[in-house]
């Protein structure tokens, strides 16, 4: 680590999502290789050790299946050889991180359409959520295979932000070859000084990104500054940090960064909290009895189908709806997971018939306390 960089506290955090670059896990003219990510690995089984829970978003693919075929003359570099290479090369990585974990690790592959669409948003952030509940590690990737666009989420800095925002993240972590942010690229200033904190992502610290520096990657400081954007715009603050250093790995676990810190404007529930209650509502609502109203009043608490009496209006799956009492009063907003017509065959039946009454089901809650934000009239 840079001399002039200080040990600073870690932001607090529960639910993490880790990005490792390319250039950690690619031999030198050859395959993957563990030295980097034992040590990431190792941060990622200290951070469940103490309840905490962690989505890894692995970059690599493509340079395992580059190195799979070193012997043969390789493809080109257009999109159907780069889609060839990463389908080669997803499952030596994914085999990687299965060897340096105790968890069972589960592999989950993403398109910009999973993430444009809400209903496969939804699906794809219910499956995440599902996967930490079983103490499994999500390995989140482009499907780069079906991929219809040049690999642009393929940098994986700006996909593991949008999969931080997608999973209610406290903290984004990137791990680099590079170990902090520095007022001018390092490779040409020899007067270049790191940053250990950023404040605000302005348009003078996006002028520091320098070019793309990754010989195996599809990144560059450049994508980091923009994926700290996209965190910091759901109220996410990043970090960024040398993946290469053991020492600066075991410090992670134990709180303290040498690194960059991006901050955000405030905090991750704020920011969340702030777009749920004024984000645009389908002219919906869903009426709850004297019970649910006074679970959901105290801000801890899920609507579940028993506790609903009727609808009102129309809505889809992920569309934002109103809760409101008998007397019409708002309890709260928040994210549907299920259509109008499915919550009305649902209400006053308990979450377990879900599946024998729809003959499926996307879970237990109607509405989700993380999808849900308590109006100011609750106590009215």
């Amino acid at each position: 680590m840079a001399e002039s960089l200080p040990a600073q506290a870690l932001p607090s955090w529960r639910r993490a999502v880790l990005k490792v670059g390319s250039n950690l896990l690619a031999a030198d003219g050859g395959g993957l290789t563990a030295r980097h990510a034992r040590a990431l690995a190792e941060f990622i089984a200290s951070s469940h050790a103490q309840g905490r829970q962690v989505v890894l978003v692995s970059s690599g693919a493509v340079a395992a299946g580059r190195a799979l075929l070193r012997e043969r003359a390789l493809p080109g570099n257009d999109l159907a050889a780069r889609q060839a290479l990463a389908a080669l090369g997803q499952a030596p990585m994914i085999a990687l991180w299965q060897s340096l974990s105790q968890r069972p690790v589960a592999q989950v592959l993403l398109t910009h359409d999973d993430l444009r669409h809400r209903r496969r948003y939804l699906n794809a952030r219910a499956t995440l959520r599902e996967l930490l509940l079983l103490d499994v590690l999500p390995v989140v990737n482009e499907n780069d295979t079906v991929a219809v666009d040049e690999l642009k989420l393929g940098d994986n800095d700006n996909l593991a932000a949008i999969v931080a925002a997608l999973v209610d993240a406290d903290l984004l972590l990137i791990a680099s070859d590079v170990d902090a942010l520095y007022s001018a690229d390092p490779r040409r200033d020899p007067n270049a000084m790191p940053i250990a904190h950023v404040p605000a992502l302005t348009p003078e610290v996006m002028a520091m990104a320098g070019g793309s520096g990754s010989t195996v990657g599809t990144g560059g400081m450049h994508t980091k500054l923009e994926a700290a954007i996209k965190a910091a715009a759901a109220g996410i603050p990043t970090v960024l940090f040398d993946g290469r250093n053991a020492v600066t790995a075991q410090a992670l676990a134990e709180g303290q960064l040498y690194g960059t810190l991006f901050d955000t404007p405030g905090s991750r529930m704020q920011a969340r909290k702030y777009w749920l209650r004024h984000a645009p509502a389908a002219p919906g609502r869903i009426r709850v009895d004297e019970g649910a109203a006074r679970a959901l009043g105290g801000g801890r608490a899920s609507l579940l189908p028993g506790g609903i009496v009727g609808t009102e209006g129309e809505f889809h799956r992920g569309d934002m709806v109103e809760i409101v009492d008998a007397a019409q009063r708002p309890i709260a907003r928040g994210l549907c997971q299920y259509g109008v017509a499915e919550v009305r065959r649902l209400a006053g039946k308990h979450s377990r018939e879900i599946d024998a009454v729809l003959g499926y089901s996307y879970g237990a809650e109607v509405v989700h306390r993380d999808d849900l934000v308590v109006l100011t009239e609750a106590g009215a």
